[in-house]
């Protein structure tokens, strides 16, 4: 069973009508783990995951730690071999890894570690140009051919697109040298050094101030708006995937659960993990304090719950949630969500709620399904609808 059905994912990505450049189908990753006594385990990394990313658009992945999402980056990256599904690139079977890389590309969290302290900028944007063939190996200045000038040329164009200008005053600097939101940006300009058509960047303003996170996060919107990249936005704030994406996919226990437009899975969140996440964001005009309703912890994926992962967790499990797997059920044009609240047609037995869990009469409670008192609750918004992420209007 797919939890995203591919024409749902064109709809809530705004592709219906034409192909997404990169689409993931049914991808699934399980990572083998050897016990000490021998035996053999596995984690369900990422389970049954499809996405499709449009031209000109931003899809933002959002979760808590351990959700999968840097795992779903990777296998999009073709960093790993997925256990099943299939990677798609303009609707074909991935290509070889070299081609791949000239149309995909990631930029990773932590640019201090991704950037070699010992060369210079000059040598991480000059790189990727000879490798892919589109400088030559030796530099000679007053060339005018590919490999003297041109390569200046070219790296100092990558460095204008990032905003680090003059280039002239950041080409011979090292990685010690830079701040972390110039490091961050000489990775994304590494990254355009090949021309792609996808950016998967992963976490990529977590590791930044709060003051320099705005002006990475309008590089990308730029690149998506100027350039016409399709960018896969990968965080655990939602607030930022409000301010910057134009779809949301929110990512559980290695599960897509929820997506759709951007607003609207936040102004009307349709899943309950989904709201406990918006409950948790900080909002400046929110009066009250938060109402964190779940409980728990994040599950075990060597040994997931069976159903609905969130189950343990959820406030309004039934007793269908821990026997059976949910549907993505669509609740509005473009939006899904793989709740059983959202399925019509269950029966008494099915929508009991569990013990613990808030029913009619408080927690535990008995005398009916409760499924419309859920339902109600679940429509209430997170941020107050038109407020934006950090910093300034969109």
């Amino acid at each position: 069973m797919t939890i995203t059905p591919i024409d749902q994912a064109y709809r809530a990505n705004g592709t219906s009508g034409r192909r997404p450049v990169l689409e993931a189908r049914g991808l699934t990753k399980y990572f083998p783990v050897h016990l000490r006594r021998g035996g053999r385990q596995v984690v369900h990394a990422v389970e049954d995951a499809t996405l499709a990313l449009p031209e000109s658009g931003i899809t933002a992945v959002v979760g808590e730690s351990g959700s999968g999402k840097s795992t779903l980056a990777r296998l999009l990256a073709q960093l790993i071999t997925p256990t099943s599904g299939a990677v798609l690139l303009d609707g074909a079977p991935a290509p070889t890894r070299r081609r791949y890389a000239r149309q995909v590309q990631l930029v990773l969290q932590d640019p201090f570690s991704s950037l070699n302290p010992v060369h210079n900028v000059r040598y991480h944007l000059a790189r990727p140009l000879r490798m892919h063939g589109l400088a030559s190996r030796e530099r000679r200045r007053g060339s005018t051919g590919p490999d003297g000038s041109d390569l200046d040329r070219r790296i100092a164009d990558l460095l204008d697109r990032v905003a680090l200008t003059p280039a002239d005053q950041f080409a011979d600097k090292y990685p010690h040298e830079l701040s972390g939101g110039q490091r961050q940006r000489v990775a994304i300009a590494r990254a355009l050094a090949v021309r792609p058509r996808v950016l998967l960047a992963d976490e990529p303003v977590s590791m930044l101030d709060v003051s320099i996170r705005l002006g990475v996060l309008n590089l990308l919107g730029a690149l998506r708006d100027r350039d016409g990249l399709s960018i896969l936005y990968v965080t655990h704030d939602i607030a930022s995937a409000r301010y910057l994406a134009d779809v949301i996919a929110v990512m559980y226990a290695g599960q897509v659960i929820e997506s759709g437009p951007a607003a609207q899975v936040t102004d009307a969140p349709a899943h309950p993990y989904t709201q406990l996440l918006l409950s948790a964001a900080p909002d400046p005009d929110r009066a009250q304090p938060p109402s964190l309703a779940g409980r728990g912890a994040p599950p075990n994926l060597i040994r997931p719950p069976s159903g609905c992962r969130f189950h343990p967790r959820c406030p309004h499990a039934m007793t269908v949630c821990a026997a059976e797997r949910p549907a993505a059920i669509e609740v509005a044009p473009g939006h899904s969500s793989a709740c059983w609240l959202h399925t019509p047609g269950l029966t008494p037995a099915q929508s009991r709620p569990l013990p613990g869990t808030r029913g009619p009469g408080g927690p535990g409670g008995s005398g009916g399904s409760g499924r419309d008192t859920d339902n109600e609750a679940l429509r209430a918004p997170g941020p107050t609808p038109g407020t934006q992420g950090p910093g300034e209007e969109k």
